[in-house]
């Protein structure tokens, strides 16, 4: 659903930086700053809300509905916010989520989105009922070919996850999407490697959690952990312990295809798997020849529904739509706490004037 453009807190880092720079001043260079939302677009229900930003329906001058995502700038990071708007900007593909444009007030950012409506990439399959390995590859191919374009304009997205995969429409042949850049970041000066730690545990490759530096690689790690649990309803790297016994299988790279969940799943799908969850980065293929896969072309899926799966998958979903509801309680108690006035009073400080 429209909801889920809203970012997961958890993701984040795992400091929340807000920013204390006067309200007044101007964020984002390419917002429009001498016009009002309201003058072009007529806003509508509410149909998501998170820790740090509201989405809303909205009609352009009567006609054409696009997804409004409105953020409070004293609730979150400046530079977060920039980073997301700045990508998102300077992206079109069929499969990326569009910025059309950004309103910029005192005390808001605006951005104006391309409005899904055909829910994730996860409920869209329980919803249906029927899947196939067919399914699945049709679904990672598209992933991939979003990957392929980021990755060519220099762009690592480095929070991939199940939330940020969303269908354009409830149409059948609805294109999927990639969404939420908020983790995003641009490869600048022809480097190719970053350390910032960020994504989400169960997603993130293991020279991201070991702080090492990291390249374009670690999206098709994710890509991995996603065609797994969409081939069999659970995670790879799950661990009862939790996300420290989860951070100690990821690093050391401990999966399997275990019987009798995977005895119906192809070789051909467990062989890309492997290839993508590769402990040595550059053992990993590029999203360019991922796509070049006979399971991603087409060739080997097979064409049986996976009832089991399915029911796996609701299971699934639910778990994970609890500890996301979780973690954004927490961070938004967190992040009420970094901009109370009695935070602000113990640290020296006062409210800023323009």
């Amino acid at each position: 659903m429209v909801e889920s453009l809203e970012a997961s807190a958890s993701s984040r880092s795992l400091e929340l930086e807000l920013d204390n720079s006067p309200e007044c001043e101007v964020w984002i260079p390419d917002s429009k700053k001498d016009g009002r939302l309201e003058d072009e677009y007529i806003l509508g229900d509410i149909v998501g809300r998170g820790g740090s930003s509201t989405v809303y329906r909205c009609l352009h001058k009567g006609k054409t509905e696009w997804a409004c995502k409105v953020f409070k700038k004293g609730r979150l990071s400046r530079k977060l916010v920039q980073t997301e708007i700045g990508i998102l900007l300077k992206l079109r593909h069929p499969n990326i989520i569009q910025l059309r444009e950004v309103f910029e007030t005192d005390d808001e950012i605006q951005l104006v989105l391309e409005l899904v409506t055909g829910g994730e990439l996860f409920e869209r399959i329980v919803e249906q009922g029927q899947f196939s390995e067919k399914d699945a590859a049709g679904a990672v191919k598209q992933i991939l070919s979003a990957l392929k374009y980021l990755h060519s304009q220099g762009v690592v997205h480095r929070d991939l996850k199940p939330e940020n995969l969303l269908y354009e429409t409830e149409y059948e042949n609805s294109k999927l999407k990639l969404a939420d850049f908020g983790l995003s970041k641009f490869l600048k000066n022809g480097s190719y490697t970053m350390n910032t730690l960020c994504g989400t545990v169960g997603y993130c490759a293991p020279e991201i959690l070991l702080n090492k530096e990291y390249d374009l690689s670690v999206d098709l790690w994710s890509v991995g952990v996603v065609m797994y649990i969409m081939l069999c309803g659970y995670e790879p790297f799950w661990d009862d312990a939790g996300e420290i016994g989860m951070c100690k299988r990821v690093v050391e790279g401990e999966f399997e295809f275990s019987s009798p969940w995977w005895d119906d799943i192809s070789d051909s799908a467990k062989d890309l798997i492997s290839q993508l969850l590769q402990l040595e980065p550059s053992s990993r293929p590029t999203a360019s020849e991922a796509l070049e896969h006979p399971w991603v072309k087409g060739e080997t899926p097979r064409c049986t529904n996976m009832a089991n799966v399915v029911k796996r998958l609701r299971e699934f979903n639910a778990k994970r739509k609890f500890r996301a509801a979780t973690h954004a309680v927490l961070a938004t108690r967190r992040a009420m706490y970094l901009i109370s006035p009695e935070r602000r009073l113990t640290k020296g400080l006062t409210s800023p004037q323009c």
